[in-house]
């Protein structure tokens, strides 16, 4: 049986790659091995790993790696212990094949543990651009030390392609999002809004706000959002903490704050991929600068306002409006998304993504030596 080992650091990693992760337990020839590291195992994200073992997966190692701090430094500490800590986990699994999605920093270690320890990486949803943060160039980094390519856009395809990667392997599968959106159970209105303790009456923003690692305007932006938000008493805003890049610590402590002082303000540090999922098809338009909103709203055909430059260059349908880190920018992006009429797009695939994987993870022959393909 050829060993899959999957890693997840992240609530929204997890989600993504959960029907894959099914998949691969369930297959007679595959054996899957998980392995849960970054956010998922610290009590100030949620302690995320427990709802993975509640869906009913064994987790092979844990794999302890952020420090108290998310300045430069501590990242890049946090970093280093992830690869110690990843080369003995692997050494003691010994598997065939490691499934690594994104861009993140912790799978930066991960990558490159796996690549001196001359295990493949598979690598799912390379080829993207998000120039507001260092993880584009984390991204292309793992291509560069990955076997096989999974993307999610002919556009990806071609561009992992121009990076020097063989093109016989690299698969333009879909994004694994939109399979839960296909597949996934979701809950009523009325359950998701009493469940988040929501008015079912009140129209919705769903709002997630990232730090930009690449530039030093994240805390300005972050206070115009608050004020735009400010001006819609009558919604409910319910907003999802932010990730443990740099400053990340400093946003949710603002974001927590500024829900205390706001009635209809609804601050979580998770709502899992179910309620997540559940609540984008009600809501009436997803703000900040998460991926999500690119990727998963418009096939609920709900827009998004992608704030700012953490997803700058990346593919996006129309349903998508930019604006600036500033106020005046932020509130007609809003005012845009609330009066949207002009359609949708569905450009990232069909929704059978983790089934495409999970066949070229059982029958293609282990990769050997790469060679760098010239255009």
């Amino acid at each position: 049986m050829r060993k899959i080992c999957v890693v997840t650091g992240t609530r929204a990693e997890y989600g993504l790659l959960k029907p894959l992760l099914n998949k691969i337990k369930a297959d007679d020839k595959l054996q899957l091995q998980l392995v849960v590291t970054g956010m998922h195992l610290s009590p100030e994200f949620g302690l995320t790993y427990k709802q993975i073992e509640e869906d009913g997966f064994t987790i092979d190692e844990k794999v302890e790696m952020l420090l108290s701090s998310d300045t430069s430094v501590g990242v890049a500490k946090a970093m280093g212990l992830a690869t110690i800590s990843f080369a003995d986990s692997f050494n003691r699994l010994k598997s065939d094949i490691v499934v690594i999605l994104g861009d993140r920093f912790e799978m930066l270690a991960v990558a490159q543990t796996a690549l001196i320890m001359q295990i493949p990486i598979a690598h799912i949803h390379g080829g993207e651009v998000t120039l507001g943060a260092y993880d584009d160039a984390i991204r292309h980094s793992i291509t560069k030390m990955a076997n096989w390519h999974f993307v999610s856009s002919n556009q990806h395809q071609r561009r992992v392609i121009q990076l020097g990667e063989q093109p016989s392997s690299v698969f333009n599968v879909g994004a694994l999002g939109i399979e839960n959106i296909k597949d996934l159970p979701l809950l009523t209105k009325q359950q998701i809004y009493k469940q988040l303790r929501i008015k079912e009456e009140c129209p919705t923003f769903l709002v997630t706000y990232h730090p930009e690692t690449t530039t030093e305007n994240t805390m300005l932006g972050l206070k115009a959002l608050c004020n735009g938000l400010r001006k819609y008493q009558n919604y409910n805003i319910v907003i999802t903490k932010a990730n443990a890049d740099n400053g990340g610590r400093e946003i949710n402590k603002q974001l927590e704050n500024y829900a205390l002082t706001q009635d209809n303000v609804h601050f979580f540090d998770s709502l899992g991929q179910l309620n997540y999922l559940s609540l984008l098809q009600y809501v009436t338009a997803v703000i900040g600068n998460s991926s999500s909103g690119l990727i998963e709203a418009p096939y609920f055909n709900i827009p998004t306002v992608n704030i700012g430059e953490r997803q700058l260059g990346r593919e996006c349908p129309k349903s998508v409006i930019h604006c600036k880190l500033n106020e005046q920018s932020i509130e007609q992006a809003i005012k845009d998304a609330l009066s949207y009429n002009d359609g949708y797009e569905y450009i990232f695939g069909e929704g059978d993504t983790s089934k495409q994987i999970l066949t070229i993870l059982k029958e293609e022959k282990l990769p050997t030596v790469k060679e760098f393909y010239d255009l």
